[in-house]
């Protein structure tokens, strides 16, 4: 049986990505996934900046 693809967008772009990171990066704290192009913008010289994990579309096996 196949597996059901899993799709989730950017909280800062809105374009869905294959792989998101979790983070935080503002003084709010709250926790978004933003795709890999938000992250290299977000996380430059950002004292708020706090990584919690990656999040992929395709599983581990």
């Amino acid at each position: 049986m196949g597996r059901k693809l899993r799709i989730k967008f950017c909280d800062r772009c809105g374009q869905p990505a294959p792989i998101l990171f979790r983070i935080q990066y503002d003084e709010s704290a709250t926790w978004v996934f933003v795709c890999e192009s938000c992250w290299a913008i977000v996380s430059q010289d950002n004292p708020f900046y706090r990584y919690g994990g990656t999040w992929k579309a395709q599983k581990r096996n």
